[in-house]
């Protein structure tokens, strides 16, 4: 009888602490904890307006709010705009998906608005992005893992809810980095996805630069490090570089959905003998390696 009640015990514990992401407590969220802080009188730069930070949210949640209808949850933004926290999170409560967007890290100079939106992205992969998921105790969690959810918000997010803006005239207005160029060209021939290539690929570099403690990242200088096993935990800054760039020039159709078991469906994979659109091995881990 104690040894059930035990079990039951862990049980219950395990699945207590799988309410969070990006850790046990929500805290952490997009990034570890940091003391950064821009306040809404903040004047950063970036072109970021309480206004466009509500419609990039709104955008997000017209597109996936019926996708979490049909997983039989209600999707919840919480727009805390007036927080100056430069971070974002997002939890489970019973039958609400939540994502928690602040104002602080939409103000911040390193973090344009289609940056945000990559946040954005990120936060629902979470909940959405399928494997690998974080592990509790070796169990998986609900959570999509921080590489996943990042790979995913380039490869399937970003584009879905972007898709029908005139994305040849956005990008004709940015300075593309040539490693960009070059990449985005050789895998996207339709003039619309190659725009959305470039313009996911641009905006992750100032995320990335945050992420990276404010150190240069490159898109010609990839993290060469190998995990032994696939990291749940937040990948370094080039790393997430690598992985939203490898998102963007991912072929695969956005209609083929990912999976909540199986982390080679609806994904690039050297399996399949990609060699380009391949989530990075400085976080990922693929199991016939």
């Amino acid at each position: 009888m104690r040894k059930s009640t035990l079990l039951i015990a862990l049980i219950t514990a395990i699945f207590s602490i799988q309410s969070y992401s990006c850790d046990i407590h929500g805290k952490t969220g997009f990034m570890p904890t940091n003391d950064m802080y821009r306040g809404v009188d903040a004047l950063t730069g970036n072109g970021m307006t309480e206004e466009l930070f509500n419609i990039i949210i709104d955008r997000a949640n017209e597109v996936y709010a019926p996708v979490v209808e049909t997983e039989g949850a209600t999707l919840k933004f919480h727009r805390k705009w007036e927080d100056g926290t430069v971070n974002a999170y997002a939890n489970q409560a019973g039958g609400v998906w939540n994502v928690h967007m602040f104002g602080g890290l939409a103000r911040h100079e390193l973090v344009s608005p289609d940056g945000f939106a990559l946040v954005v992205c990120h936060e629902l992969g979470h909940h959405l992005a399928g494997a690998p998921k974080i592990k509790r105790f070796w169990i998986p969690s609900w959570a999509s893992n921080e590489g996943q959810s990042d790979y995913w918000a380039s490869l399937k997010c970003f584009r879905r809810i972007f898709q029908d803006d005139n994305n040849a005239r956005i990008v004709s207005k940015m300075e593309i980095d040539p490693e960009v160029e070059k990449k985005c060209d050789s895998v996207w021939s339709d003039e619309n996805e190659n725009a959305l290539c470039k313009r996911m690929a641009q905006a992750s570099k100032g995320l990335a630069t945050l992420l990276n403690s404010g150190r240069p990242v490159s898109f010609t200088t990839p993290d060469s490090s190998v995990v032994r096993k696939t990291d749940d935990k937040h990948p370094a800054g080039q790393c997430r570089l690598d992985t939203y760039f490898q998102g963007a020039l991912c072929d695969k159709d956005l209609n083929e959905d990912v999976s909540k078991r199986d982390a080679t469906i609806g994904t690039c994979n050297r399996i399949d003998n990609y060699e380009t659109g391949i989530r990075p091995l400085c976080w990922y881990k693929p199991k016939n390696m």
